[in-house]
């Protein structure tokens, strides 16, 4: 008889009876907020609930300034912007990312430089940026990736010798903390996005955050058409820089800003984030000392500098060594049946992304032939982050850690059970 839920067998979760927790989280504040912003006629920008959840997430992520903008690509791009980053420009991105952080450098004419990963955080390789560093290079994107921190203190300090700026991707880490400083607040400028999946959401849209008025201000004008900025905040701490003139607009650009309706739910949805990092951090570290104690998973490594873990998926590395070399996507799906959840790898290589493809734009991208050849993402070797894509990785969605132990006893339950049985898969 079958065991395994993928064959027929019983799971181990009846999500009709036990659902996991929902996601996004939401109640009768955000209702309030959003029903205020309608009748208030204040729908577009700059608006008293924009203004108010800058002001809160700036204090919150321990930086000087928080910019909104519309998602999370659009602010690694306007960072790349007001750092003065452009044509024939380097910028080092790991391989293991979604495409929209080297998309974003494709958008200002920079150059992605593609290099490998840690195979236990899956994060930027310090050793490997500093083998990817030219005379071209300009800019180093570390990203913090599903419930991993990129090493902030060799990255810092290959940056600084090398006189490099550092955009920190926290896209998967608001409130995530290295040392004791949060995500965003160690680099020169941090990116954030509020898509739906994210721990923090608006269902989309971003922000920056930067500790440097002149950034800010730059930032601020990038995101809304080039206009001055509207409050005096940053110019009082500038003035007499010398950025741009006094009258018109500070610089060219577009509409990359958010509405007052995501404002008003990031308003209340970020008085609820520490408490829910709160109950994913310990249910993450549960979980990892469950996977400890199993034959064929890895818990991804958590650096002792972590002071506070964040979580967008919960991952782990799977050996199919221990489960009669069963492929790591039949792992998976067998995994689903019986947790009654989605469960994914990680993202794609970037060399061999099926969405990460600049050279199907060669309108935008084909600057000239020697560039060109740059940006193939072909070029770049990535045997890491293919091993992690086609061979180990497993993650599932951060909702689940907002359940309770015995939540974590049931996948780890799940685990064992393909383990034992995962003959019955092969066959």
């Amino acid at each position: 008889m079958a065991q395994l839920a993928i064959n027929g067998g019983s799971s181990v979760r009846d999500t009709k009876v036990n659902p996991w927790p929902s996601w996004p989280v939401w109640d009768e504040h955000e209702e309030k907020a959003l029903i205020d912003v309608l009748n208030s006629g204040i729908w577009s920008y700059n608006g008293p609930k924009e203004q108010e959840f800058n002001l809160a997430f700036a204090e919150y992520i321990g930086a000087k300034y928080a910019i909104s903008a519309a998602n999370g690509t659009v602010t690694i791009q306007l960072a790349l912007e007001a750092l003065g980053i452009g044509l024939g420009d380097e910028v080092i991105v790991p391989g293991l990312t979604w495409q929209g952080t080297a998309a974003a450098a494709l958008d200002v004419n920079a150059i992605p430089v593609l290099v490998d990963v840690c195979e236990d955080t899956w994060c930027i390789d310090p050793e490997e940026v500093e083998k990817s560093i030219t005379p071209r290079t300009k800019a180093i994107i570390p990203v913090h990736l599903y419930g991993s921190f990129a090493d902030m203190d060799a990255i810092m300090d290959i940056a600084k010798r090398h006189n490099l700026f550092v955009i920190e991707d926290c896209a998967h880490k608001t409130g995530g903390e290295w040392s004791g400083r949060k995500a965003g607040s160690i680099g020169d400028i941090g990116s954030f996005s509020f898509q739906l999946s994210k721990h923090l959401t608006a269902g989309e849209g971003g922000a920056m955050t930067t500790n440097d008025p002149l950034l800010a201000e730059k930032l601020d004008a990038l995101r809304n058409c080039g206009r001055r900025p509207e409050t005096e905040e940053y110019s009082q701490e500038i003035k007499g820089a010398g950025f741009y003139s006094d009258e018109g607009n500070f610089i060219q650009s577009g509409n990359y800003r958010i509405t007052e309706f995501q404002a008003a739910i990031l308003v209340e949805a970020l008085k609820r984030l520490p408490e829910q990092n709160s109950i994913r951090d310990k249910n993450g570290l549960y979980m990892n000392s469950l996977l400890f104690d199993l034959p064929g998973v890895s818990p991804m490594r958590r650096d002792k500098r972590e002071t506070k873990e964040a979580y967008f998926n919960f991952a782990f590395r799977y050996h199919q060594d221990e489960f009669n070399s069963l492929p790591v996507d039949k792992f998976r799906k067998a995994f689903e049946s019986e947790l009654g959840i989605g469960v994914d790898s990680s993202y794609e290589p970037l060399n061999i992304c099926s969405l990460y493809a600049p050279l199907t734009k060669p309108a935008r991208y084909k600057i000239n032939d020697p560039e060109w050849a740059k940006i193939d993402p072909s070029g770049f070797k990535l045997p890491v982050c293919e091993r992690i894509f086609k061979e180990e990785s497993v993650c599932l969605p951060h909702k689940i850690l907002l359940g309770n132990q015995p939540d974590m006893d049931l996948i780890a339950k799940a685990i064992e059970k393909i383990r034992i049985n995962s003959m019955e898969v092969i066959k």
